[in-house]
């Protein structure tokens, strides 16, 4: 619970001085309870109504990618992280805050999940079961230590897709930014 609560002071932290664009974030950015009627993309965002939102620090497998199970079942790696993130956001009242926007104007959250009496952070929940991943500035830093932490623990024991062979989805990104660069 320590390590959650120190990964979302730190992501607080790294993004207090990113600029509201939007007025009603640019008014004090006030945290939200996500509806259930949201509409899940991927696993890492989700729309409702108007508005993108992103889980900050996370990056989820991408949707027509493949993970191999060892039974040499194919599934689809970004469906699998979607799910997991379909399934907490079910299963647990989730609250977010906004703290920035990517490039594409989704606003970027840090989000904890009310589960058994205790507070979860969501980015966390995901990576540590290996079902997410910490994601990356373009140079391959991680955006939040603790996220990478957790991924490196989920990788070690195998959790979740790691269990499987999969191409990772940050490494996909970043090729994709340095062939664009090319």
């Amino acid at each position: 619970m320590k390590q959650a609560s120190f990964a979302v002071l730190a992501a607080f932290c790294l993004c207090a001085s990113a600029r509201a664009q939007d007025a009603t974030i640019s008014a004090g950015p006030t945290p939200f309870a996500v509806s259930k009627s949201a509409q899940l993309l991927t696993g890492d965002t989700w729309r409702d109504g108007d508005h993108l939102f992103r889980l900050y620090g996370v990056q989820s497998c991408l949707r027509g990618t493949s993970a191999e199970e060892p039974t040499v079942n194919k599934i689809d790696c970004g469906n699998t992280s979607l799910a997991h993130l379909a399934a907490l956001f079910d299963s647990a009242a989730v609250t977010c805050q906004p703290i920035g926007f990517a490039l594409d104007k989704a606003v970027f959250v840090v989000c904890g999940a009310q589960m058994n009496g205790e507070t979860i952070d969501v980015g966390t929940a995901l990576i540590a079961t290996g079902y997410a991943f910490a994601a990356t500035t373009a140079k391959g830093k991680a955006v939040n230590e603790s996220y990478l932490v957790a991924e490196i623990n989920a990788k070690m024991k195998r959790t979740g897709l790691w269990g499987t062979t999969f191409q990772h989805p940050v490494q996909l990104l970043l090729s994709q930014v340095l062939e664009r660069q090319q």
